[in-house]
């Protein structure tokens, strides 16, 4: 009678351990959750699709991109268009990036911490330097500028407008691209390397080297590579989580910003960099 006792609860016991072992039951507003997650990053992965030189495509083309059925796409851009994040072109089989994305990237980007961390700074870079600077985001792809700076007499001009431009031909891209990951930069190599000059480095192996010249130096210079006759000199800029998002320069006329004055001012630039990254709370000492 007893061993009966101590077999049973001996299967008590292995059922209660078996039951634990089962995973818990997802609950309704779990499994929307998850739901609404994956469609997202549908809706992500077609916004995705759209570059700077992508700049219309048809269904079949974000079809074959997203590596999804037509079907689906098609769902998925007809949800995009209507919260205007995509338009569709007059032809109606052609759809392109809406006015609303650039809305919001705009808030997005006035918004960011390093524009009103850097203003001070930026205005002692450039009355130390006379030359013009450029302070831009990385958006994983291209530069973008919210504020263009130039030296007005005794004080400093500064300028708001939202301008993007290619990150592996110019002096706060290269700056910020030599310290992404490797994916990154083939996604970017991948994209095409378009010439905008003569100077335009076109070869990936060619930008390899000199992304890799830039991480160990720690500045980058734009020699006339994305406008004839422009040198920059550039630095990147970190986050508190010791990221590189950002970047500054100073640039101005070649003749004037020649290639000695570049040694003399690019550890200006460094340094001004520096302190914008130590203000948002980025700590050398970690990277």
């Amino acid at each position: 009678m007893t061993a009966k006792i101590e077999d049973r609860s001996t299967l008590t016991d292995r059922a209660t351990s078996k039951s634990e072992r089962k995973p818990a039951r997802k609950t309704g507003s779990e499994t929307a959750e998850r739901g609404s997650l994956k469609s997202m990053r549908k809706l992500m992965v077609v916004l995705d699709c759209f570059n700077r030189y992508d700049r219309s495509l048809s269904l079949s083309e974000i079809s074959e991109r997203c590596g999804m059925p037509k079907t689906t796409v098609h769902r998925l851009v007809s949800s995009l268009r209507e919260v205007k994040l995509l338009e569709q072109d007059k032809g109606r089989d052609r759809y392109r990036m809406g006015i609303r994305l650039f809305e919001l990237g705009s808030i997005v980007l006035g918004n960011l911490d390093v524009f009103n961390e850097a203003r001070p700074l930026v205005d002692r870079l450039i009355k130390a330097t006379g030359e013009g600077s450029h302070l831009c985001v990385f958006d994983g792809t291209n530069m973008v500028s919210v504020e263009h700076l130039e030296p007005s007499g005794s004080s400093v001009n500064w300028t708001t407008t939202l301008s993007i431009s290619p990150s592996y031909c110019t002096g706060v891209g290269k700056a910020a691209l030599a310290f992404q990951d490797e994916r990154t930069i083939e996604k970017i190599i991948k994209q095409g390397l378009v010439p905008y000059t003569p100077s335009t480095i076109t070869d990936p192996a060619d930008l390899r080297k000199e992304l890799r010249q830039i991480a160990k130096r720690g500045y980058a210079v734009d020699e006339g590579e994305h406008q004839p006759n422009i040198r920059c000199v550039a630095a990147p800029i970190y986050n508190a989580a010791d990221r590189v998002f950002a970047a500054i320069s100073v640039s101005g006329p070649a003749d004037r910003l020649t290639r000695d004055r570049v040694l003399t001012i690019a550890p200006i630039v460094t340094s001004t960099a520096d302190q914008i990254s130590r203000s948002l709370g980025h700590d050398p000492r970690r990277s």
